[in-house]
């Protein structure tokens, strides 16, 4: 019986690597010699954290995670740090780098959307949830624009309000706070996930975060709510991964195998969508 499944991942990281999947299958034997450089998205850290320590206990191969906003990490490998293997929230920052000659061209490999993580002080569901944000003493918090996608989401979401409601926009723009994202931006304690913290220490009113990160900071702090948007205001989040043209065959697996069953039902797991 034909796989097309198989067919199908084949064929995406066919185009990934710019080679056949047979000639992909030839070269990509791991090797434990070094660890796979894999720089991915702050919101992959708990699902990607999964897979590296699954796919190591699998092959022996070492896998070596650097996390952080995908535009500042974009930036890094700019200035030359050695990651191999790049997983951003979004698709502009790994085709930034495959403009620039030396990446592959980007795969989607998962899917986010934003939802809304409100303090118990606030009173919202998602037909009221603009309402609430645009009261004068109701605190917004996003991530920071360009820095790290979550923050342009936030953004590509107030565009939406202003359709839903006049002057939404510059309301909003205006009373974000850009509480994380920035290369400036505070840590939590160790430990803690920084929506969780924040929004414990009463940081922001409301956080516009993706839901995958909203579910995990109400995990933490119980009192936590997370509203999803209505649907004049849904945001999606497609993240997308490339590697490097100069990565080894061993980093060529790992990449691989972000887009095989057993990573996509880790990343099902902790609430990322498929591609």
């Amino acid at each position: 019986m034909i796989n097309f499944k198989s067919i199908l991942l084949g064929s995406l990281l066919g185009n990934l690597l710019g080679c056949t999947p047979a000639a992909l299958a030839q070269t990509a034997a791991p090797s434990a010699a070094d660890a796979v450089q894999v720089y991915a998205a702050g919101s992959l850290r708990e699902a990607m954290t999964n897979i590296a320590s699954n796919y190591q206990d699998r092959t022996g191969q070492k896998v070596a995670l650097t996390f952080g906003a995908s535009g500042l990490l974009r930036e890094r490998i700019e200035k030359g740090e050695p990651a191999s293997v790049f997983a951003s929230a979004d698709t502009l920052h790994p085709q930034r780098l495959a403009d620039g000659g030396n990446w592959l061209a980007p795969v989607v490999f998962v899917r986010n959307a934003m939802c809304a993580l409100i303090s118990d002080k606030v009173v919202a569901e998602p037909s009221t949830l603009l309402s609430a944000m645009l009261k004068p003493e109701v605190r917004v918090g996003t991530s920071t624009p360009i820095a790290d996608p979550s923050g342009d989401y936030a953004w590509t979401l107030f565009t939406k309000a202003e359709t839903v409601q006049l002057g939404a926009f510059r309301i909003l723009d205006a009373k974000a706070l850009k509480l994380t994202g920035a290369a400036s931006s505070p840590q939590p304690p160790a430990g803690r996930t920084f929506y969780g913290w924040a929004m414990d220490e009463g940081q922001a009113d409301v956080f516009l975060t993706y839901c995958t990160n909203a579910v995990a900071a109400q995990a933490e702090v119980p009192r936590l709510k997370v509203v999803q948007m209505p649907p004049e205001l849904q945001v999606g989040a497609t993240y997308a991964l490339t590697v490097s043209k100069s990565a080894n065959p061993a980093a060529t697996a790992f990449a691989r195998a972000l887009l095989e069953s057993p990573a996509l039902g880790i990343f099902k797991r902790f609430g990322f969508g498929s591609p």
